[in-house]
């Protein structure tokens, strides 16, 4: 018998992506669209509109279609739950649960939700239909000795940035930190801390030791490089196997273009 998996499509390429390689594995795709033109509807069995505002629905969706899984897909923002305005009954709930919106209180409420529908949270890593990067330097660049310390010091400073549910992404130029990544988000974040630290800084980005993969694949892409090339930024660094590359082949070029060095690594290079 078919299985049907719930996908809460947030922004951004992930949903298609991971919708496919669903339906590949033998999944009926029930897509729940939090942001528009996910590109998810494609290979979806049903689309559900869906607000965070709103949360009734999604759960009677979620029982109607006698969903099995549940899969994160995207960008979700804590800001949208900061802004959500005339919630339901249902979102309410949540939240009295959950608390304060750290992440930690968050992502307990919605384990509890689903699980008192007989409804399994799963791992996003097997739907990406590729594997994440392991150490190497991705582009054509190899970062300098300097640059390399600065990967070492952003790595350090990322990792316990994440393990405090604060952001993934700082930017350092010389062990001075310009940016560490909040409720802004990567591309933001990378903005602010290139035009803080001027041409030659570093981009890192990295995830807490006990980082959770049901809830969020920490991610670049084009969109990424695009800001750290405006920035002036000299490289872009991700932590090896932990953070995936969207549009591998894309992202590549646009850093080489730019003379920006894209490493995956754990931080031991030289």
């Amino acid at each position: 018998m078919e299985r049907s998996l719930g996908l809460m499509c947030g922004a951004g390429e992930l949903p298609a992506l991971m919708a496919s390689e669903a339906r590949r594995q033998g999944w009926r795709v029930v897509a729940f669209a939090f942001a528009p033109d996910t590109g998810a509807a494609a290979h979806a069995a049903r689309v559900v509109p869906s607000t965070i505002a709103e949360m009734a629905p999604v759960i009677a969706a979620l029982q109607e279609e006698k969903v099995a899984g549940v899969l994160f897909s995207g960008k979700f923002w804590m800001g949208d739950l900061l802004r959500a305005d005339g919630v339901d009954e249902a979102h309410r709930s949540m939240a009295r649960r959950a608390g304060g919106l750290l992440d930690g209180n968050v992502k307990a409420a919605l384990l509890a939700t689903l699980g008192a529908m007989g409804i399994e949270l799963l791992d996003q890593r097997p739907f990406l239909a590729a594997r994440l990067p392991t150490e190497t330097v991705l582009g054509t660049r190899t970062p300098t000795a300097e640059e390399w310390a600065d990967v070492r010091r952003g790595l350090t400073v990322a990792r316990a940035a994440a393990e405090w549910s604060v952001g993934q992404t700082v930017v350092v130029r010389r062990g001075a930190v310009s940016a560490v990544e909040a409720i802004e988000g990567t591309t933001a974040a990378i903005r602010r801390g290139t035009t803080l630290s001027g041409p030659g800084a570093v981009v890192v980005k990295a995830v807490g030791g006990d980082h959770d993969f049901r809830f969020d694949v920490p991610t670049i892409g084009p969109e990424t490089i695009e800001a750290a090339a405006e920035g002036g930024a000299a490289v872009v660094a991700l932590e090896a196997e932990r953070v995936f590359v969207l549009e591998r082949e894309a992202t590549v070029r646009r850093a080489d273009a730019a003379s920006i060095a894209l490493v995956s690594t754990r931080g031991g290079a030289d």
